[in-house]
């Protein structure tokens, strides 16, 4: 399976930044950029509205819709040059844990189970974290139509799995980047300064809150 020369893929919760970050990012590095295509999931204005009903549904149609993304995307011999994604293949997991009740569950991770394995691992992840008033208030600013229903107790449960999960992650290079008290889609001293600590070779887990100045 092709590989890319060097593969990013960023984090983080609904509303953190992922998809601008990942644009900038492979703008500024001449990388390729692929972006989850969650807009074409028929079931997700229905899962904001009634999260138990339609999660099963919500959940396997971004499973297999990834995969299909990541499979294409690996079949390609476009791998000579670097990748950045808005999103990491395994993320789609947390999600399931947190929606999808016992029964669900045990079929997910047999379909899981059997997909990963031909996924290959980014290079570096990098995970935008933010608390939980921050992602509310980028969630209203943007105004999508399915997000405006977005229930806090959902999000705060979602920021809480997020911020666990990365917390014990070891299976790439890993930089998590607080955002809470910047806004690098807007002030571009914001986007430099996370550009020039993105671009440090990486090694293990990495944990950088920049502080805008006053």
């Amino acid at each position: 399976m092709q590989r890319p020369a060097y593969y990013i893929a960023i984090e983080g919760v609904i509303g953190v930044g992922k998809t601008s970050l990942s644009q900038i990012l492979a703008k500024r590095l001449g990388a390729r950029l692929v972006l989850e295509k969650f807009e074409e999931n028929p079931f997700l204005s229905d899962f904001y509205k009634d999260r138990e009903r339609y999660a099963f549904q919500t959940q396997i149609f971004f499973l297999l819709s990834r995969y299909r993304q990541q499979m294409e995307l690996f079949q390609t011999e476009l791998f000579h040059q670097n990748l950045v994604t808005d999103y990491l293949f395994i993320k789609d997991k947390l999600f399931a844990y947190l929606n999808l009740n016992e029964k669900e569950l045990k079929l997910y991770d047999q379909m899981l189970s059997l997909l990963i394995r031909q996924i290959p691992k980014p290079d570096l992840v990098i995970y935008l974290q933010a608390d939980s008033e921050r992602l509310l208030k980028n969630i209203s600013f943007r105004g999508r139509d399915y997000e405006r229903n977005m229930d806090k107790d959902y999000i705060e449960a979602l920021n809480q799995m997020y911020n666990q999960y990365f917390f014990r992650y070891n299976d790439t290079p890993l930089l998590i980047i607080n955002t809470t008290d910047i806004d690098f889609v807007h002030n571009e001293e914001d986007l430099n300064e996370i550009l020039t600590y993105i671009q440090k070779p990486p090694a293990g887990t990495k944990l950088y809150r920049p502080v805008r100045k006053s």
